[in-house]
């Protein structure tokens, strides 16, 4: 006699099929309104009860074709849409006399998984939508508050204290990591050894966030009597504004929940993430109140392609001129290839007479060119250039580069001075070796 403990959730989630196999006799008890009056293979209803209680028992008649012997993926919940809560799907296996349908020498199986693992995972995903809904919806003056604290301090030469126990921890030091990355130094104090000389780290003028779901953890709540000892503020982001944790700090950011998005609403999910998305509005507020900037971004990522895209400048990365294909306006196209080949360049820049750019000439011109005219090579660059091409800066930083490639969607970018003058060429197929894609 399997049991089956579906866990109460939303309407969607209780309206997941249920499959059972074809020909399984049994009952199912439901609590709140009962599905209603069953046709073809859908449950038959027995009892009936009035909204908000009550129990009612459906008969689980069997399922799918006559005959079939396969899981069948119907619903027994399928029109049970105003159910709140099903406690439990009791089953019962029959001889296989007891359904006619089955051959006789056939068990009756029984099938009583509630939801596949995608419908699983969206639940998972539903509930902590859900939770960060919430909180977007309460967040108060505290947090403006939480941010001028901590702007005060990092601009007097601060810094933030993060403390957090279990999984709140993890979540702390992904949080002081983000703060420090983005302008506002953050430490991770741990708890554990903190009475133990770990204290050495917090300074007057610092400002202490603590993490804690519950407000009552024993780790955490024992060195608080400590840090009172010194001049910093502390910032609880607990979910009980009741507890002793957030009795005891000078400002409280709420991150309560209603549900974990673990089925038996026991594993720290929805409050971790909830936890997670509000150190992250603190250190993005305080990055834009702070003025930090990319070029300020940049000298705490110096490597990896954020670091170079935005520590190099255009010059550093370009082709020089003697690596490019120069021509004027007058050289014919079978001249401005060999100009292109000399210097392995799948473009030529072509310039007037006081060295200024009018134009380029790439290998994808050519190609297009030819399909029409065969005879292209006697004919002149200045007729099928493209005029105006789109230019960078040399001083610009390498970024921009890759903005401008993406958003023109061309190969080759021409690097010009202050006169317009061409001094270099980007190639996109450098930025690989650069390592800036």
């Amino acid at each position: 006699m399997p049991f089956h403990f579906p866990v109460s959730g939303s309407m969607t989630t209780l309206c997941a099929a249920v499959p059972y196999l074809a020909g399984a006799i049994g009952l199912s008890i439901w609590s709140g309104l009962p599905p209603r009056t069953a046709r073809g293979t859908t449950p038959s209803t027995l009892g009936r009860c009035k909204s908000g209680g009550g129990v009612a028992i459906a008969l689980t008649g069997c399922c799918g074709p006559i005959g079939a012997r396969k899981l069948c993926a119907e619903a027994v919940m399928a029109s049970a849409d105003r159910i709140a809560n099903i406690n439990v799907f009791i089953y019962f296996s029959f001889p296989p006399k007891a359904c006619k349908f089955l051959p006789v020498a056939t068990p009756a199986r029984i099938i009583y998984t509630s939801m596949d693992y995608l419908e699983k995972a969206r639940r998972v995903l539903d509930i902590e939508i859900f939770e960060l809904t919430r909180l977007r919806e309460r967040l108060s003056e505290n947090f403006s508050c939480a941010v001028e604290l901590i702007k005060e301090a990092v601009d007097a030469r601060g810094k933030v204290v993060v403390i957090g126990v279990g999984k709140s921890g993890h979540i702390g030091a992904k949080i002081a990591a983000t703060l420090t990355s983005t302008g506002s130094p953050a430490v991770v104090l741990d708890s554990s050894n903190a009475l133990h000389g770990d204290l050495g780290m917090i300074a007057d003028g610092d400002v202490v966030l603590t993490l804690s779901a519950s407000g009552e953890t024993e780790e955490l709540l024992r060195i608080l009597p400590a840090i009172a000892r010194f001049q910093v503020r502390i910032i609880a982001m607990c979910g009980d504004p009741k507890s002793t944790l957030a009795q005891n700090a000078h400002l409280l950011l709420d991150v309560n929940i209603e549900q974990e998005a673990c089925p038996l609403n026991l594993a720290p999910t929805s409050s971790t993430t909830v936890m997670l998305a509000l150190g992250d509005a603190l250190a993005m507020v305080l990055l834009e109140a702070r003025g930090f900037n990319k070029e300020d971004f940049a000298k705490f990522h110096p490597a990896g392609v954020i670091g170079r895209s935005l520590l190099m400048r255009v010059h550093q990365i370009m082709r020089p001129p003697e690596a490019m294909a120069i021509v004027s306006t007058d050289v014919p196209i079978r001249d401005v290839l060999k100009a292109m080949t000399s210097v392995r360049a799948g473009a030529a820049v072509v310039t007037g007479e006081d060295r200024q750019l009018l134009g380029i000439f790439t290998h994808g011109d050519f190609v297009r060119h030819f399909q029409s005219d065969s005879k292209i090579g006697e004919r002149l660059v200045a007729d099928l250039m493209t005029l105006n091409p789109v230019t960078v800066h040399k001083d610009k930083l390498a970024v921009e580069v890759l903005n401008l490639l993406e958003r023109h969607r061309i190969d080759d970018l021409v690097v010009v001075d202050d006169n317009n003058v061409p001094v270099g060429i980007v190639d996109s197929q450098d930025l690989t070796r650069l390592k800036l894609l």
